[in-house]
Formats: C-alpha cells, sequence, structure tokens
C-alpha cells in the first residue's frame, strides 16, 4: 500500500524535529504510520483498528524493544 491509499497525514506529538513519524487514516478500520524522512516513497507500517490499539498501549507502557 502507496501513501496515496492514505490522506491528512498528521505529526506524531511525541515526534521532536522536522523528521518525524506521520499517522493517517485509511478508514475507520485501518490506521498507517510512515517515516516522515522518507517521504511517500517510503514504506507504510498498516495496522488495524484492534492492532493499533494494542500497539499504542504496549508503548504506553513500555513493553516494545526500543
Amino acid at each position: 500500500m502507496n501513501a496515496n491509499a492514505f490522506t491528512n497525514w498528521r505529526k506524531s506529538t511525541s515526534s521532536n524535529g522536522p523528521p518525524a513519524v506521520r499517522r493517517s487514516r485509511r478508514s475507520p478500520d485501518l490506521r498507517g504510520v510512515r517515516d516522515s524522512k522518507l517521504g511517500d516513497a517510503g514504506p507504510i507500517l498498516v495496522f488495524g483498528r484492534r492492532a493499533w490499539s494494542k500497539f499504542l498501549t504496549s508503548l504506553k507502557f513500555g513493553k516494545t524493544d526500543t
């Protein structure tokens, strides 16, 4: 899936400076995440609604490798 499939990319509130993580909704059930340094040509991680919620929860509680 390319960046054109998603609209209204928004910068993450936790990103500092110009390079940032961007997120967008394609539909109520899909979320896209990309690295703004790579622009529209970069890969997009696509999450379903439930997976996105679990991903955010894991970040909030520090359950991811960084």
